[in-house]
């Protein structure tokens, strides 16, 4: 397993630790989940997060 699949896996279970259901809930887990991968992404050397959060420069 990758780290961006760990980072996912631990980003919805950490969700479902905090939050017990409904739409926040939902919502929460797919913030929470898509940065977890993004992070794990990251870390792994899948995805360069300095130049998404840098932006465009001329």
């Amino acid at each position: 397993m990758t780290n961006s699949t760990l980072g996912l896996v631990a980003g919805l279970l950490l969700t479902i630790a905090i939050v017990t259901g409904g739409l926040v809930g939902l919502l929460l887990a797919v913030v929470l989940g898509g940065a977890g991968y993004l992070i794990g992404g990251h870390v792994d050397g899948e995805l360069d997060l300095g130049s998404l959060l840098r932006g465009r420069r001329d």
